[in-house]
């Protein structure tokens, strides 16, 4: 039997948490962008202020006292999204947004939110 990473690696996948986390995104900028028929309000509110680091599409993050909320797709998302490298990140359309964010190293990124 081999290593979960040694299947990957046979199979040229990522993670199941790279993918899911890629996924997670495309839904997340079609939100923001109205490309699908999903009211933006009912998953996120715009972040407060949007002339710090980063790009301008900050996304708020609610508060929840469970535990069970903090697994749902719009809190899942938002920390990572909003500390995406506007520097790598093409936010000019959903074709170059997919493009871009396979080229982002989330391993790193994740690694900062697990510090906070």
């Amino acid at each position: 039997m081999y290593s979960y990473e040694i299947r990957l690696q046979r199979l040229n996948l990522t993670t199941l948490e790279l993918r899911r986390l890629h996924i997670d995104f495309v839904w997340c900028y079609q939100i923001v962008f109205g490309l699908v028929d999903v009211k933006f309000d009912d998953f996120f509110k715009h972040a407060p202020l949007n002339h710090t680091r980063g790009h301008m599409y900050k996304l708020y993050k609610q508060r929840s006292s469970t535990n069970v909320v903090a697994a749902f797709f719009v809190n899942r998302v938002v920390d990572i999204w909003n500390i995406l490298p506007e520097d790598i990140v093409d936010f000019s359309s959903l074709t170059p947004f997919k493009r871009t964010i396979k080229s982002v190293d989330f391993n790193a990124l994740l690694n900062v939110l697990k510090c906070k």
